[in-house]
């Protein structure tokens, strides 16, 4: 196994009113919040890299709610590994401009994400 760390890589939140969300999100922690359209928003420094979104749920969404994306060295081969060990994938691997990306629910259900770390 050569998955970098179990340090977080990125988060997701997924909503049903992801405009109410990114302006709770905003005054609550000061996020700095940047709506690429009607549906997703990234969030980070100024000038830095973001490291989490806020998106819209819909009805063919993953998943409802905080997912936390943890960095592996293949997103593809971690998704088979996860699965094998009884994980149920919820996202497809995906590339994204910020790196491939695919999520699971792990043996207790809960949502997972996971992330290239290059």
């Amino acid at each position: 196994m050569t998955d970098a760390s179990a340090t977080p890589a990125w988060f997701d939140i997924s909503t049903p009113d992801s405009e109410r969300a990114r302006k709770f999100y905003n005054e609550m922690f000061g996020w700095n919040v940047h709506a690429l359209d009607g549906t997703y928003a990234l969030v980070g420094a100024e000038n830095s890299p973001p490291t989490g979104g806020i998106g819209q749920a819909g009805p063919d969404s993953p998943y409802l709610g905080v997912v936390v994306y943890f960095p592996v060295d293949d997103v593809d081969a971690a998704l088979a590994r996860a699965e094998k060990l009884g994980a149920k994938r919820t996202l497809e691997p995906v590339d994204t401009p910020n790196g491939r990306i695919a999520a699971f629910t792990d043996l207790d259900g809960y949502n997972i994400g996971i992330k290239s770390s290059s």
